[in-house]
């Protein structure tokens, strides 16, 4: 992947953005466990940020997939996770598929909202029972007349609280899991729809998370996106978008740890020399640059074989895998140069030990990938004859 001056111009815009509308502001977001997503949205939607590669018919730019990817790995810059977490909802999980495959009166209902920053979406998938097997879901959406009646519930949806509407997988009739679900748009203030608790997290504290509950919610049938019992597939294509968002964001956040962690043992005195001394110290540091490096290569590849309309499964998952695995061993080799300090929960290192750790569950765990790559290297274990 190329960068263009647009793609550069791209980054300014955005790097400026997080430095003086973000930045300043996250050590009271994070004490509160929230941010003013609206206001933060509104203003993303004033640079056209929250619809970059979405049409320009609905508000968006129109781009490519690749500046999405820049907005991005230099939104992954900001002091924390969870701000940046809840905007890449809006942008590359719960919105793609409304893009691509819903038709035009519901999109200028509800995505353009979006894209203007005037609506909080979120992507309601998840259950209590159905994390990473998404097949698993039993959340139900049975028809009457020109309506759907919705009844379950959903577990670790970012953005529940404050959210204008969920992109809901549902189950819509049918044996097969993979052919009986569907996408629905839920707007929250349908009557029966109730947002529990917000969730206490490890990490990602910015962010608001809780889970979503649906007793009896009428849902006309025109709120589905694409045909019905297609849910399963539309859902697994919008997942390549979100996993290769999840790598890009890593990126910066990653690089952070690094750069901080060299100020910090540069200037830690340890038997009467800087730590930074120990060849040790520094030979893994040179190491841990050289695998956020290898890992955006990875990404940026991926990302140009999806602008270029390949089947990117198999990079997608690996480029979620890597971010996955660097996010849990960079930030705890970093933390460890640290300290004491890197114990405490004021420091930036703490911040990023605990937010990273997500990369590796959400949007399909590391498990989850690796058996999506094997299957795709035809290396699965063959079933026993009975």
């Amino acid at each position: 992947m190329i960068l263009t001056d647009q793609h550069r111009e791209l980054q300014r815009t955005v790097r400026n953005f997080v430095e003086q509308e973000l930045n300043p502001y996250v050590e009271e977001w994070e004490a509160a466990g929230s941010f003013p997503i609206k206001d933060v949205f509104r203003r993303l939607g004033e640079l056209g940020l929250l619809g970059i590669s979405k049409p320009e018919s609905l508000g968006g730019m129109g781009l490519d997939f690749s500046y999405e990817a820049i907005f991005l790995e230099e939104l992954g810059a900001a002091h924390c996770g969870g701000v940046p977490l809840s905007i890449s909802v809006q942008t590359s999980m719960a919105t793609p598929a409304l893009a691509r495959f819903a038709d035009k009166v519901l999109q200028e209902e509800f995505l353009s909202a979006a894209i203007r920053g005037d609506a909080i979406a979120s992507i309601a998938v998840s259950e209590p029972g159905a994390g990473s097997d998404v097949s698993a879901i039993t959340t139900t959406a049975v028809a009457d007349g020109d309506d759907y009646i919705v009844n379950g519930s959903k577990m670790w949806i970012t953005n529940a609280p404050r959210a204008d509407f969920f992109c809901t997988l549902v189950n819509t009739g049918g044996e097969k899991a993979h052919s009986n679900k569907s996408l629905l748009i839920i707007p929250a203030n349908s009557p029966g729809v109730r947002v529990g608790s917000a969730l206490h997290k490890m990490g990602m504290r910015a962010s608001e998370t809780a889970p979503v509950f649906f007793d009896s919610v009428r849902v006309p049938k025109r709120y589905r996106i694409g045909e019905e019992g297609s849910g399963f597939l539309l859902q697994m294509l919008q997942f390549q978008e979100e996993r290769l968002a999840g790598a890009a964001l890593t990126l910066k956040g990653l690089e952070n740890c690094v750069s901080s962690t060299i100020d910090y043992v540069r200037e830690r005195q340890a038997f009467g020399a800087p730590l930074l001394n120990n060849q040790s110290v520094h030979f893994a540091l040179a190491e841990m640059q050289t695998e956020v490096e290898c890992l955006r290569s990875l990404t940026y590849r991926a990302v140009e074989a999806y602008v270029n309309g390949e089947d990117v499964t198999t990079l997608a998952s690996m480029a979620k895998l890597k971010s996955g695995r660097l996010t849990r061993t960079i930030p705890d080799q970093c933390l460890q140069y640290w300290g004491g300090m890197g114990y405490m929960e004021e420091t930036a290192i703490n911040r990023a030990y605990r937010d990273l750790r997500l990369t590796a569950i959400g949007g399909g765990a590391d498990e989850v990938m690796l058996g999506i790559i094997c299957k795709l290297m035809g290396i699965l274990p063959s079933r026993k004859k009975q």
